[in-house]
């Protein structure tokens, strides 16, 4: 990131402006002059909506999720195996859609690298899941023991590597035998020792057969999103990927039960490892947003709804931590983009304590004239047409939809028309009238 100010010294805003410029010029050599200016136009739509400016109309999020696998007549569990098929099937949906912004294959995740390594964090079409099931699903578990919080705090790369990896990937079983990363001093003998354990050297080969096909994999991924790119759609989650940290042991670590029985029993060390989380979030979302030169941060969110939380454990348990990780992405210049999964209404006074403009929250479940109304001011807002309209309903219903979303949450800008969640399969048209909608409806004036 260059500029005659030492990065150390500009503002969130004159950072954030540094990323917006570079966001505007990606690099790349777009098809045509038009499709250049088509591009500036639409990443400049996003930039004023961020801004809570009015841009020209309303910006669309299309909700697309692996539709385009669908669209193109294949599934989720073939185009994780097939890359070339996951590639033409994203060609086609750019080539064919109109839209705003592009959410890329990303998100498609490489089924055979899955199978290499043992994966067992999750379930995937045709394992666990039906084939063509067009989801993934957590397997939770307390991956982490409730008695093992203090390994974790005192050594979270060693943890990780010898204790965490071998419970969630078959072929890291044999790291058990590692010797500890810590107490290190001079040469590393017993560490080398370690490392010629027969198991340990297979499980190495086998990570490396598994790094490579990886490889493979972000080829093609690399390859669509160059190509939306090319094609005038900036890439809405090409950007980094992060989270609140409650998120991140109630999901993986400790498991929903784990982490809820230690609100309970053990609240301050639940506290200590989500500060320890904090500046792991950060760095790690500020690195991928370097890299790729989109400076928006997606960041779903599962277990601070109101389904899992009372208003005060909400408050004592999820946002300030989730706070300070919002406020650290902000301060890089990075515009963070929570996915609020289930029912926020009763968060919204709290998630209002935020640089005005600084971020988009992205809703499933509310009524958007209440999350208007308290955050329009402040924040800007996306959402929310239910899946259960884009995956049954008619065109002409989910066009409605978006009228009546567009006349409430417009007005005075800071608004992106998008779904509650994306559309896996279903009427293509049901997608083209959003933006029918938007073009027809959401034009400032």
């Amino acid at each position: 990131m260059e500029s005659a100010k030492k990065w150390a010294e500009m503002t969130w805003e004159e950072k954030r402006e540094e990323r917006f410029k570079r966001w505007l010029s990606p690099g790349v050599k777009f098809d045509s002059p038009e499709t250049e200016q088509l591009y500036k136009e639409r990443t400049t739509r996003f930039i004023k909506a961020i801004k809570l400016e009015e841009p020209d109309r309303v910006p669309v999020l299309l909700p697309s999720g692996v539709f385009p696998a669908y669209y193109a007549g294949y599934d989720l569990g073939t185009i994780m195996y097939d890359y070339d098929k996951l590639k033409e099937s994203y060609l086609k949906f750019i080539n064919e859609f109109e839209m705003d912004s592009f959410t890329g294959p990303g998100l498609v995740l490489p089924g055979k690298v899955f199978e290499i390594t043992g994966h067992r964090l999750h379930k995937w079409p045709g394992h666990g899941l039906p084939a063509n099931a067009s989801i993934y699903q957590y397997v939770e578990q307390e991956y982490v023991k409730a008695d093992e919080y203090d390994a974790f705090l005192e050594n979270p790369s060693d943890f990780w590597m010898r204790v965490f990896l071998p419970r969630i990937v078959g072929a890291f079983e044999p790291f058990r035998k590692l010797a500890p990363f810590s107490g290190m001093m001079g040469i590393p003998i017993g560490y080398y020792a370690s490392l010629g354990n027969p198991d340990v050297e297979a499980a190495f080969k086998t990570m490396i057969e598994a790094g490579k096909e990886t490889l493979k994999w972000l080829k093609v991924v690399a390859e669509v999103n160059r190509a939306s790119l090319a094609a005038g759609f900036p890439n809405f989650r090409s950007g980094s990927m992060s989270g609140a940290p409650y998120d991140m042991i109630a999901d993986v670590l400790r498991g929903t039960q784990g982490a809820i029985m230690d609100i309970y029993r053990q609240p301050e060390k639940l506290h200590e490892t989500m500060e320890k989380l904090t500046p792991m979030a950060i760095r790690s979302a500020v690195a991928m947003s370097d890299a790729s030169g989109c400076p928006l941060c997606f960041m779903p969110l599962h277990k601070g709804n109101e389904t899992f939380m009372s208003p005060k454990q909400f408050e004592t348990f999820y946002w300030p931590t989730f706070r300070k990780v919002l406020v650290g992405l902000i301060d890089e210049g990075l515009v963070p983009y929570p996915f609020a999964e289930g029912r926020y209404e009763a968060r919204l006074e709290v998630i209002r304590d935020l640089p005005r403009g600084s971020i988009i929250w992205s809703f499933e479940d509310i009524d958007m004239a209440r999350a208007k109304a308290v955050l329009g001011d402040s924040a800007c807002i996306a959402g929310n047409v239910p899946s259960s309209l884009l995956h049954t309903g008619k065109p002409r219903d989910v066009k409605e939809y978006c009228r009546k979303l567009i006349e409430v949450c417009a007005p005075g800008g800071g608004y992106i028309l998008t779904g509650a969640a994306g559309m896996n399969e279903g009427n293509p048209d049901n997608l083209r009238v959003i933006m029918e909608a938007a073009k027809e409806y959401g034009v400032y004036k």
